[in-house]
């Protein structure tokens, strides 16, 4: 490569990978932090901010994610359904692990990304499942030992 010239990367380039991570045991925010640079390609040397670069990213076992202090308690999720009034909707981080694990997960990294057309579309490279299995088994390449 010559020094003297910049690289960026073009989609037709890019050779997008699955990877697996384990949610259990692991804090909500280093985990969506991770995730969303995984999810944006700032882990690879090319990283280019306004190309999709980024890998898959399959999340495993969202309902043993771990929320530190009193969020389990304190941290609110709210949503409106705009043009309505009094259609507003808190609830607690507690109530939405119950009814919907993978959610808490979703919203944490959507909400680290660039609000933008871009992170629209990487957003959807995000799979969060709860527990061990998932659908991707022929993406995701066998570890090497």
């Amino acid at each position: 490569m010559d020094m003297n010239r910049s690289f960026n990367v073009r989609k037709e380039d890019r050779s997008p990978e699955w990877i697996e991570l384990n949610a259990e045991g692991q804090v909500l925010g280093r985990l969506a932090t991770k995730i969303a640079n995984i999810l944006r390609g700032k882990h690879r040397p090319y990283y280019t901010p306004h190309t999709d670069c980024g890998d898959y990213v399959i999340v495993l076992n969202a309902e043993k994610v771990v929320l530190t202090g009193n969020k389990w308690t304190d941290k609110i999720y709210i949503t409106k359904a705009h043009g309505y009034m009094g259609n507003k909707k808190e609830t607690a981080a507690r109530d939405l692990a119950k009814k919907h694990p993978e959610k808490i997960i979703e919203l944490a990294v959507e909400r680290m990304l660039p609000k933008n057309k871009l992170s629209r579309s990487i957003i959807g490279k995000l799979k969060v499942y709860v527990g061990q299995t998932h659908p991707h088994q022929a993406q995701v390449a066998p570890k090497s030992k």
